[in-house]
């Protein structure tokens, strides 16, 4: 039946799976994707040949994951592929013949496992596509920017963790190398808390940066922080800390024998 009836089978497939994709892809894109899919199943289930079977899961895969990155739901990429059904039992229904209903009970549950196939890789997919987006906000929440020739700026803002502190870290470091800056600003008036962990991470990207050659100087420590920093017993040792970025900018500018004044009035 598979084959005899493709094209009424397969157009009636892509008509049903239509109804789940929304117009997020289009009648010609839906009927390529599902076309290959067609031709796979159909081997599979007519020879049980291994190669079709591995080419099949990994069709499908790649149609998951495709799928994923457009942002459809696993249920909508599942329901795309029991979609087959419907189609294949309103031909078994048409012929009237019970020996095909036999077989379809079992061709149904070969379909099951492939929307399984998918919602495995849809989660897969969809984990990795978080994990991507979640370093590309690491990336962009830690910038590092020059406020003067030899002077680097970094403000950090939101929750200092190991993998935000790595992040800024190797920012910093490949800068420092790009400019060759004698000093660096770590701001941290956006940080809501500094415990001691918080303080641990600041102590590492301040290291890092010294075996660098550079000096750093923390500035945002305001009133509320200094005092939880006093109360944990916290050390920064003889690393400068300073209450605002401008405090600190000054800081630097003195320390690379740099004078501001201001301009006297016409």
């Amino acid at each position: 039946m598979l084959k005899s009836r493709r094209k009424a089978l397969l157009s009636r497939w892509v008509e049903l799976a239509a109804e789940g994709v929304r117009g997020r892809m289009t009648g010609d894109e839906l009927k390529t994707e599902l076309d290959e899919l067609y031709g796979l199943i159909e081997r599979t289930v007519a020879t049980g040949d291994e190669d079709a079977a591995g080419e099949l899961r990994a069709a499908l895969a790649e149609m998951s994951r495709s799928r994923a990155r457009q942002g459809f739901s696993p249920s909508e990429t599942a329901t795309s592929v029991f979609a087959l059904k419907q189609a294949v039992l309103e031909q078994v229904e048409a012929s009237g013949d019970s020996a095909v209903y036999a077989e379809f009970v079992k061709f149904s549950a070969r379909v099951d496992d492939l929307g399984l196939v998918t919602f495995e890789t849809y989660v897969a997919a969809r984990d990795q596509v978080i994990a991507d987006q979640m370093e590309q906000l690491l990336e962009l929440s830690t910038p590092v920017v020059k406020l003067w020739d030899g002077i680097l700026g970094v403000p950090l803002v939101g929750t200092l963790d190991s993998a935000r502190t790595q992040v800024v870290m190797e920012t910093l470091l490949e800068r420092l190398v790009e400019t060759g800056s004698q000093f660096a600003i770590l701001d941290i008036t956006g940080v809501p808390a500094v415990d001691t962990e918080v303080a641990q991470h600041l102590l590492k990207t301040v290291m890092a940066a010294r075996l660098m050659g550079t000096e750093c100087v923390i500035s945002g420590i305001r009133p509320q922080i200094a005092q939880t920093i006093v109360a944990l017993g916290i050390e920064f040792g003889d690393i400068a800390t300073k209450a605002t970025l401008a405090d600190a900018l000054a800081h630097t500018l003195d320390r690379s024998g740099i004078r501001v004044s201001e301009r006297a009035n016409a």
